[in-house]
């Protein structure tokens, strides 16, 4: 893709994104996605009605008159995109590839945060932390990691989820919002999930595409696995081997759905042929409700 083709797409992704944020999701990111607490402001002198939990017993002493602390909420978040850049997500049946949803979610998100004037940072993953950008804000930083969405390409096509958590973990000492967005096409990353979950907020993004759901009955084709190199011939006429890949991606779901719910993490899944609005908002609504 050239210079003047990644423009025109990082601004069509631009008009979209920051319409959506807009319109849509800043008011349910704002409710959805708090703070980490509540910070010291100032005293002021006690008044009818104030909690007197909250007097400040050094100052009132002093004045020998009562006065308590003001706290305000620290509003300012820190927001990490884990990008999945595996071989598996340059795949799509229908409209768009699974690589291209993951742009646009990613935009959304981290245009909801600077409206919310949050900090952004992304890491890019495979198998290896492909690239990480430090969590900034602003309009220009925002639109560096949608140049990056678009044109990125990385060094390896496989797939470690557990590597990129541990990478989270150790990189952003200050608990953050952290949005994996991935196929999630990948197993043994629970236990860095559940250390990831207990030190930062972790919200699974699961972008699939319908037709891997299912091994159609087409006759014999060879097949590509992007993430392995390796080409294959598959009869899909056998029932056997369309009952065994089905079974295989039940199992995947089931693991996945019992992983996030052991580990408290909210997550929503997302098909490529699906407006990802409603399930988005769907997941801020949820999450209104427990604040």
């Amino acid at each position: 893709m050239g210079t003047s083709d990644i423009i025109k797409k990082v601004r069509k992704i631009e008009i979209k994104a920051r319409g959506l944020s807009n319109q849509i999701f800043t008011g349910h990111y704002h409710s959805a996605f708090k703070g980490r607490g509540m910070t010291f402001s100032e005293v002021r002198e006690y008044q009818y009605g104030d909690d007197i939990r909250n007097i400040d017993w050094n100052v009132t002493a002093r004045f020998n008159h009562p006065f308590i602390k003001i706290f305000e909420e620290e509003r300012e978040l820190t927001v990490m995109l884990l990008i999945d850049v595996s071989g598996s997500n340059e795949y799509g049946s229908r409209e768009q590839f699974k690589e291209d949803q993951m742009t646009e979610i990613a935009a959304v998100l981290a245009f909801s945060a600077i409206n919310n004037n949050d900090k952004v940072g992304v890491i890019f993953f495979s198998d290896k932390v492909e690239k990480f950008i430090p969590p900034k804000k602003g309009r220009s930083h925002i639109l560096r990691i949608i140049r990056e969405l678009i044109d990125f390409r990385p060094e390896s096509q496989k797939t470690d989820l557990a590597e990129a958590l541990r990478y989270l973990t150790n990189a952003i000492k200050k608990r953050c919002t952290a949005f994996i967005i991935s196929d999630f096409l990948d197993t043994g990353f629970d236990e860095a999930l559940r250390i990831a979950g207990n030190k930062h907020d972790v919200v699974a993004l699961r972008i699939y595409d319908e037709s891997e759901a299912r091994l159609p009955n087409i006759g014999l084709v060879k097949v590509f696995n992007k993430e392995t190199a390796k080409h294959s011939w598959v009869d899909t006429a056998s029932a056997r081997a369309r009952s065994n890949y089905n079974e295989w991606w039940r199992i995947q779901e089931k693991y996945l759905d019992e992983l996030f719910k052991r580990s408290g993490i909210d997550y929503v899944i997302v098909s490529t042929n699906q407006d990802y609005v409603k399930p988005l908002v769907g997941l801020f609504k949820v999450r209104e409700s427990r604040m």
